[in-house]
């Protein structure tokens, strides 16, 4: 497997992309950002981008985090209340959705540039908070992405001016959602209005619940990785992919 980290000039600092690409084979490949989950860019998500990457995809994703200091977290000390999960609630917090739209313009004229990346349309995927920024990524650049993947993200149709659901009469991509069964930043309520929005703007959409399921199934080394639903949440991902890209 290929892979590079570049560093990317913002309005904000520097933003380090991490690129992973086939380990064989010549020519250009379809690109797909991958927008990280809450606990930043680290080893198991670096090897979920090489995985998805085997498959024939120049893949990048953003560190989301480098407007601020970062260090890894615990995952079993950020359940609990004490100083690392308010660490984690306020890396979360220091970042939004005009702030991440402003660093995939740049990913974007990046990848434009860049000789593994094909020319033409771009996959958005993300995990976590991470669905919210792949389904905001359709619909901020709507001519720059085929398809959007979300798995057990979170607040993807709230009532904040940014909330994702919010820019579905934008959306021009095929739009996956992966929903966790037990998710409290996805509730039902949140689900309808979603459904809704893509609906009635026409958007092609899937909206399935993985059963018996918690937030994070579908990442390596979360709490509530669950191996059948990850694998499930693989078959997904890839078929969509090959059917958009």
């Amino acid at each position: 497997m290929s892979g590079d980290r570049i560093e990317l000039r913002t309005g904000d600092g520097t933003l380090d992309l991490h690129v992973r690409t086939p380990a064989s084979g010549a020519g250009a490949w379809p690109a797909v950002v991958l927008y990280m989950d809450a606990f930043g860019v680290r080893p198991a998500l670096a090897g979920m981008a090489e995985r998805l990457a085997s498959h024939g995809y120049c893949v990048a994703v953003p560190n989301l985090y480098y407007r601020t200091p970062f260090a890894p977290f615990d995952p079993k000390l950020v359940v609990e209340e004490g100083p690392e999960r308010n660490r984690f609630r306020g890396m979360i917090g220091s970042i939004d959705h005009a702030m991440v739209m402003r660093d995939t313009r740049v990913v974007i004229d990046w990848l434009d540039g860049h000789p593994a990346a094909r020319k033409g349309a771009f996959g958005a995927l993300g995990y976590c908070m991470g669905g919210g920024y792949a389904l905001s990524a359709a619909g901020t650049f709507p001519e720059r992405f085929a398809m959007a993947a979300s798995f057990h993200g979170g607040s993807l149709a709230t009532d904040k001016p940014d909330s994702p659901h919010r820019l579905a009469s934008r959306i021009r991509a095929r739009v996956y959602v992966g929903a966790a069964e037990v998710d409290a930043s996805f509730p039902q309520d949140q689900q309808d209005r979603l459904e809704q929005a893509l609906t009635q703007a026409d958007v092609p959409h899937t909206i399935e619940t993985y059963a018996n399921t918690k937030h994070g199934f579908a990442v390596t080394g979360h709490l509530a990785y669950d191996r059948g639903a990850s694998e499930l949440h693989w078959e997904r991902l890839v078929q969509l992919l090959r059917d958009t890209l």
